[in-house]
C-alpha cells in the first residue's frame, strides 16, 4: 500500500508540473514608430512570469508597458533590451502587455516573449496534511525534482532567447556578407573593363600616331 502511494505521489506531481504550466511563446517584428499589444486572460492568484528580449534592431531596445483588467498599470520600462517580470495576478480578467518602438524614427525591431503563467505550490502541500506523518525519503526527493524542473524550464527559456538572438546576428552578418561580395563582384568586372578599354584607346593612339 505504501509502494502504491508512493507512485501515485510521483505521478501527482509530474503531473502537476506539466499540467499547471501554460506557455506562450512569440517571435515578432515591430516597425517604427509603432505600439504593438497582446492579451492574456489570467485568472487570479495565478504566477506569471514574462521575459522578453529584442533580438535584433537598432541598439536592441524597447519600451514596455503591463496593464491589469482594471486598466491600471502594473509595470512600465523603457528603452530595455531584455527583462524579466514575474507577478501575481490581483484579479481575474485580461491582462494587456504592450512592446513599443514609437520614440525610433526607422529602426524595425524583432522581439522574442514568453509569457508563463502557473500555479506553482509545492506539489505536497494539499497532501501532507492527510498523511500526518513525516515526508518519507522518496518524497522529498520528489519535491527536489519538482523544484529542479522549474530551474531547467528557467535556463530553457534563457537559452531560447541567447538562441533566437544568436540567430540573429548571424542573418546579418550573412546578409552583409552577401551584399559585399556582390559589391566585390561587381566592383572587379568594372575595374577590369575600365583596364581592358583604357589600354585598348592607349594602343590604338599609339597606332595613328605612327
Amino acid at each position: 500500500e505504501s509502494l502504491y502511494k508512493s507512485l501515485l505521489l510521483i505521478f501527482l506531481v509530474l503531473f502537476a508540473d506539466f499540467s499547471d504550466v501554460q506557455c506562450t511563446e512569440l517571435t515578432f517584428e515591430l516597425p517604427d514608430k509603432v505600439e504593438q499589444c497582446f492579451y492574456e486572460d489570467i485568472k487570479k492568484d495565478t504566477k506569471c512570469i514574462l521575459d522578453f528580449q529584442v533580438i535584433w534592431g537598432g541598439n536592441y531596445d524597447v519600451d514596455l508597458v503591463m496593464r491589469g483588467p482594471d486598466g491600471k498599470e502594473l509595470y512600465r520600462t523603457d528603452r530595455k533590451k531584455y527583462d524579466t517580470i514575474e507577478f501575481t495576478a490581483h484579479a481575474d480578467g485580461e491582462y494587456e502587455f504592450c512592446f513599443s518602438n514609437q520614440f525610433s524614427s526607422f529602426t524595425h525591431k524583432k522581439i522574442y516573449f514568453d509569457l508563463i503563467t502557473s500555479d506553482d505550490d509545492p506539489p505536497l502541500t494539499e497532501n501532507i496534511a492527510q498523511h500526518q506523518v513525516a515526508l518519507t525519503q522518496l518524497e522529498t526527493s520528489i519535491v527536489k525534482i519538482h523544484e529542479g524542473l522549474k530551474v531547467v524550464r528557467d535556463y530553457q527559456t534563457h537559452h531560447r532567447l541567447r538562441e533566437a538572438q544568436g540567430k540573429a546576428d548571424a542573418q546579418y552578418l550573412n546578409h552583409r556578407v552577401q551584399y559585399w561580395s556582390i559589391y566585390e563582384t561587381i566592383l572587379f568586372v568594372v575595374v577590369g573593363f575600365s583596364q581592358v578599354f583604357i589600354l585598348r584607346r592607349f594602343f590604338a593612339q599609339k597606332r595613328s600616331k605612327i
